[in-house]
Order: structure tokens, then sequence, then C-alpha cells
């Protein structure tokens, strides 16, 4: 099974992708349109794991006690 196949959220923006292109006027080549799209979609996950880690949270005192990992 193909990746776009099994994540709902790849297939999303794939589609996405493409109909954005097709606006544009533009013929999207499928290949280079998924590695576009799976870049943009790692990029999200690292801006959303670098948002919610406490270490990055510049609106921390220091004197604030974070809570520890186990």
């Amino acid at each position: 099974m193909c990746l776009l196949c099994d994540d709902e959220k790849a297939y999303q923006a794939y589609m996405n992708y493409l109909d954005a292109m097709e606006r544009q006027g533009k013929n999207a080549d499928p290949n280079k349109a998924i590695d576009v799209v799976l870049d943009q979609l790692e990029a999200a996950d690292k801006a959303r794991a670098l948002k919610d880690d406490p270490a990055c949270d510049k609106t921390l005192s220091p004197f604030f006690c974070s809570p520890i990992n186990k």
C-alpha cells in the first residue's frame, strides 16, 4: 500500500498541492509533488514539536518548575 493510501493527512495535502498547482495553470509532476508534500508535512511536524517543547517556551519564568519527564 502506498503512503498516500495509508495516510489521510498526506493524501489531503497531496490533493491540495495538486489543486493549487492547477489553479496556477501549472502541470504538477506527481513524483515531484509527493516530495514537496512530504517536505511540507515534515516541516509542520517539526514546527509543532518545537512549539510544544517546554524548553523552547520563552514565556516561562526561570523560576518556573517544569514537569519532569519520566
